[in-house]
């Protein structure tokens, strides 16, 4: 069988158990817009408190969760605008509300969440203690984080932006802004007047 065959059939397998897949989970999800797709494997909890907008893609090795506590139990804590895609491997962890707008598209090994873990008592083991410092997280529409970002408690991140790979974004980010590093500093900003994306003072603050 010809190589190009062989990745056409496995193609369509994957499509096959993705859709399969999808199905068996979508009644589980408070809303779950047309033409949205999860691929397994995918780890999750509290679905019933996570809205997906039409046409959202979750890639494979995914973990995303809601946790109980911190925000009213009927409320969706996890909404994904349309058009959104979730890349491999990516994490997302929201306890009182984590909002992603239509067409932000997250690239592998993404880590968002609206709480951190508490450590302050140094009687108890850090894993028995819980989770602080709940304050929620918005991505604003068709924004773009890179690989390995990670995205931090009561962060804005505005629309259109680019968030550099490996950066760590602890403070909010204007719209139309580039912004690197850990912690994650602007680069670059669109100007509306000159209609360019122009250098940000050296030093800027996200």
């Amino acid at each position: 069988m010809a190589i190009g065959t062989i990745e056409r059939a496995a193609h369509l397998c994957s499509r096959i158990r993705t859709r399969l897949f999808t199905l068996l989970l979508s009644s589980q999800f408070k809303e779950f817009g047309a033409g949205a797709r999860i691929s397994p494997p995918f780890r999750f909890y509290g679905l019933n408190q996570m809205s997906l907008g039409e046409d959202v893609m979750i890639n494979r090795d995914c973990w995303i969760q809601t946790i109980p506590g911190g925000g009213r139990e009927n409320d969706a804590k996890l909404v994904i605008g349309s058009h959104a895609g979730i890349g491999m491997g990516a994490h997302i962890s929201a306890a009182k509300l984590v909002l992603i707008e239509e067409y932000v598209f997250l690239a592998r090994n993404v880590h968002i969440a609206d709480h951190a873990h508490a450590f302050e008592n140094i009687d108890v083991p850090i894993m028995e203690q819980g989770i602080d410092r709940i304050a929620p997280v918005s991505i604003g529409r068709s924004t773009w984080l890179g690989q390995n970002v990670v995205v931090l408690p009561g962060v804005t991140i505005g629309r259109h932006c680019v968030i550099g790979a490996n950066s760590v974004v602890n403070s909010s980010i204007p719209d139309y802004s580039v912004a690197v590093g850990a912690p994650a500093r602007v680069a670059k900003q669109y100007n509306q007047t000159t209609g360019r994306w122009e250098l940000a003072s050296r030093g800027t603050a996200a």
